[in-house]
């Protein structure tokens, strides 16, 4: 899988009326986007991706898929479920309202791409 950079996305328009008109008073996951927006971006993760390959899923909206996960107390499938599912989690990704999700397996390969990174980057700066 190789990472083909889409940062500085935009909330589609649809989906961001929907979510604010069904949650005025707003959820996790829109406080999430809202607040966290621009914190991570694909190009902090480039490292982490070969330059060639299938495309894969952009490693930001993976770390706010587990952002939520944790701030929600959901396992790996329930959090696939709730991005296939959830107008909110949509918002926070910004995805088009008939965006078919992620697999739940995609949540723990990342995951592991993170564990190493941290791994790597511990042991260099400790030389």
């Amino acid at each position: 899988m190789s990472l083909r950079p889409r940062s500085g996305e935009q909330v589609p328009p649809l989906t961001a009326r929907i979510a604010r008109a069904s949650k005025p008073d707003g959820t996790t996951a829109i406080w999430v986007r809202d607040r966290l927006d621009g914190l991570w971006c694909d190009e902090d993760f480039t490292d982490w991706y070969p330059r060639d390959g299938r495309p894969g899923l952009s490693p930001a909206q993976l770390a706010t898929v587990c952002v939520l996960q944790f701030l929600l107390g959901l396992s790996d499938r329930q959090a696939a479920e709730a991005v296939r599912c959830r107008i909110d989690c949509k918002y926070a990704m910004a995805t088009e309202l008939g965006d078919p999700g992620l697999h739940h397996s995609v949540l723990a390969d990342f995951r592991d791409r993170l564990a190493e990174a941290t791994v790597l980057t511990a042991s260099s700066t400790s030389r």
